[in-house]
């Protein structure tokens, strides 16, 4: 039986955000990938994945980064938070004070073409997972793609597809759950979600519906009247 993946789609969505926003920061201060890095202390390829926000990236790397960027302080107020949770009313006392929320709306923009985006690396995440859960998938996407390239072998498609047949060969998935133009162009031509239960494109279409409506989300912190 397939395990779930634990990240969802959302969870997914907001480490790109803040991979883009880390990104943005680093060429706003006129920092190369590879000063960037020399002060993280991590390779440049690792610092790829935190600036795309690769899920398997580690903690400690987006830390490093954050660092070097000043943006620890944000890191340690949540870490506080955490530790520290506000104190409750005094006893007798039947307050209407309720912890204050910092609401913020997640949503992805489909005017880049971000939805598909998430659709599709959900998908691969997904379809990654089963493979490595079930050898035979495997197996199972190598068939399609043969089929496929013996069908139309003057399809435009044809050059991904050879592509692909490699990437199954060797098992490279950091190459197709990459946020590169290139990840994209091979995730548009895949054999491997068709190993996909039902079940499990259903649930990705369900995050995605949410995500795309948008998602509220609070940051508590203090109390205030209502």
């Amino acid at each position: 039986m397939t395990v779930p993946d634990p990240l969802t789609v959302l969870d997914c969505h907001l480490l790109q955000q803040l991979g883009e926003r880390l990104r943005r920061r680093r060429k706003a201060s006129g920092v190369s990938m590879v000063e960037m890095a020399g002060r993280a202390g991590i390779s440049r390829m690792t610092l790829g994945a935190v600036e795309t926000g690769d899920p398997s990236a580690t903690m400690g790397s987006y830390l490093r980064v954050m660092a070097v960027l000043g943006l620890s302080g944000e890191m340690a107020r949540v870490a506080s938070d955490v530790l520290s949770p506000a104190a409750a009313p005094p006893d007798g006392i039947r307050s209407r004070r309720l912890r204050s929320a910092v609401q913020v709306i997640i949503s992805a923009d489909e005017t880049r073409h971000q939805i598909q985006d998430q659709q599709s690396l959900a998908l691969h995440r997904q379809a990654v997972r089963a493979v490595k859960q079930d050898p035979a998938l495997l197996d199972q996407a190598i068939t399609t793609l043969e089929r496929w390239l013996a069908a139309t072998p003057d399809s435009r498609s044809a050059p991904l597809w050879h592509e692909w047949g490699q990437i199954l060969k060797d098992r490279s998935w950091r190459k197709i759950l990459s946020s590169t133009q290139r990840g994209q162009q091979l995730r548009q031509a895949s054999p491997l979600v068709t190993v996909l239960s039902k079940e499990v494109r259903l649930e990705v279409l369900s995050q995605i519906k949410t995500l795309k409506g948008g998602v509220q989300m609070g940051d508590q912190s203090g109390r205030a009247s209502v």
